[in-house]
């Protein structure tokens, strides 16, 4: 079995994000259970409302190149996804969009090929943000991305993590790892892709 190769984000690029700081300690985690793990924040990879006639004309920006490049040289994901609305944030999804899109002669879908990915959300509310999941697996899944059945929606977010970002409550901590430990476990079995 081969060590897994993580690449760790959220939808969200607020300052003090919930989900930014469930997505990292989640990543620790991974770590921690032999996962080699990127942590990034989708504010370092500016991308336009995607446009197909904006792209016609001035092709992909830097950012997409650059993401698309840290997508297929990991074996999977590990995303916590904010709520807006009862769905996906219009940040996420235009992510997604961006990275859909074939550049010169990469493969169609490149940036997805091959890939497995694990769920997370928090939220201050009740639900944790667990309707906004549906629909990004959804999404990843029409991708070809393999997502796993196993997630989590943390509630009372709030609450959940100390001044150092890390989880204070047991629940939290044994879910989150339940998740990573699913993830790191897939993708060995699978000897890695990137």
């Amino acid at each position: 079995m081969s060590k897994p190769r993580i690449l760790a984000f959220s939808g969200s690029t607020r300052n003090n994000s919930f989900n930014q700081r469930l997505v990292a300690a989640a990543a620790d985690i991974a770590r921690d259970q032999g996962a080699d793990v990127t942590l990034v924040t989708l504010k370092d990879y500016p991308m336009p409302i995607y446009n197909q006639d904006d792209e016609s004309e001035h092709g992909q920006p830097e950012a997409t190149a650059e993401l698309k490049t840290l997508c297929r040289s990991h074996d999977a994901f590990l995303i916590s996804a904010p709520e807006y609305n009862g769905s996906i944030t219009p940040l996420l999804k235009n992510t997604f969009d961006w990275l859909s899109r074939q550049h010169g002669d990469e493969p169609t879908l490149a940036a997805y090929q091959n890939k497995t990915a694990a769920l997370l959300a928090a939220s201050g509310g009740g639900l944790g943000g667990m309707r906004g999941l549906v629909h990004v697996r959804q999404i990843l899944n029409n991708l070809g991305v393999n997502v796993l059945p196993k997630q989590y929606a943390m509630s009372g977010a709030n609450e959940a993590f100390d001044d150092d970002g890390a989880l204070v409550r047991d629940k939290d901590v044994k879910a989150v790892s339940g998740v990573t430990e699913r993830l790191v476990d897939v993708v060995s079995r699978l000897g890695g892709h990137a």
